[in-house]
């Protein structure tokens, strides 16, 4: 699980930061699934080693326009690039509405494969490897956070042991790293769990913005590797947060402490924060580390990797693109 951002800023773009867009690689499925679409996504993506080509999944948080304005140009430009891979897009009631009128007036038709799928909170999709949640944040209007949790892999299947008591090679061997409880043709009962190491846990990935601090974001990232949650605002002007329906930089830190997270990355700063102003965004990271001290700042093409909890000596790694 490896995780890209194309997008860092709120409201607009600046000179170093585009508008909200998260993208998750999935190199072991060739997927790729985007967290919102603001803006000039597409552009980003060109610039990023994230392949526009893998997407099949795009998940919207809300309306507002730095987080959709890019998703129709990002599907037009996938149609004339010849990609016919199916997209199903997650998102609010009006999501449906929005692209098919954006498409009637640009005269484009929607491509065959792009469906729309309308969220409430709870789990939304499910396959073998994964699930996605959302719940229903505090904002001026619905927005949505996400959860994408893996499933649990079977412990290591112990071949020595499995040759060891004479169990025959085959799919009986796929089926016994399953779990399951197999007879053999000498009567025996083979119980899968015997031959397999401790399970090990998914990991989790959690994904807030825009909303104010509330208990819905805490209960959706507990127990998180990394939760990715917007501080569009530092803690003095908590002000406009309260009036916009914003994070502050210690609202993201109180929900990654009330969650136990592992890691809390900051996203989604106000362009007040430039450099040169009075305050600036390594303010905003001081404030929230003084309550959650493994909090770092995205920036634009910065990508890190989930790793495997089997990997316990292994941290979550970043490293910069573009």
């Amino acid at each position: 699980m490896e995780i890209t951002f194309l997008g860092t800023s709120s409201g607009v773009p600046t000179r170093s930061r585009n508008v909200s867009s998260v993208a998750l690689r999935l190199p072991q499925r060739g997927e790729v699934w985007l967290f919102d679409c603001g803006e000039g996504t597409q552009h980003q993506l060109l610039r990023s080693d994230v392949k526009a080509s893998q997407i099949t999944k795009i998940f919207i948080t809300h309306m507002h326009g730095d987080h959709i304005y890019g998703l129709l140009g990002l599907i037009a430009s996938c149609n004339l690039a010849g990609n016919r891979q199916p997209i199903q897009i997650y998102g609010p009631q009006e999501l449906d509405n929005y692209l098919r009128s954006c498409a009637q007036y640009s005269h484009f038709k929607l491509p065959y494969g792009i469906r729309v799928n309308e969220i409430s909170s709870g789990i939304l999709y499910e396959d073998d490897e994964f699930t996605v949640d959302c719940r229903l944040l505090k904002h001026r209007i619905p927005a949505f956070g996400y959860c994408v949790v893996e499933k649990d892999r079977p412990g290591r299947f112990d071949i020595k042991k499995a040759v060891s008591l004479g169990i025959p090679p085959g799919p009986i061997y796929g089926e016994l790293k399953q779990g399951k409880i197999i007879k053999l043709d000498d009567g025996r009962s083979i119980r899968g769990q015997d031959l397999c190491g401790k399970t090990e846990k998914g990991r989790k990935l959690i994904y807030c913005t825009d909303t104010i601090f509330c208990e819905e974001a805490v209960e959706l990232a507990k127990d998180a590797d990394i939760l990715i949650h917007e501080a569009t605002f530092a803690h003095q002007d908590s002000q406009l947060a309260f009036e916009r329906l914003h994070s502050t930089s210690t609202m993201a830190a109180q929900v990654a402490l009330g969650a136990k997270v592992k890691k809390l990355i900051l996203t989604h700063f106000s362009p007040r924060y430039a450099p040169g102003n009075s305050l600036q965004l390594s303010d905003l990271l001081s404030e929230a580390k003084a309550i959650f001290p493994d909090t770092i700042l995205a920036r634009d093409f910065m990508t890190c990797s989930i790793p495997r909890h089997i990997e316990q000596n292994k941290s979550i790694k970043l490293k910069s693109i573009g």
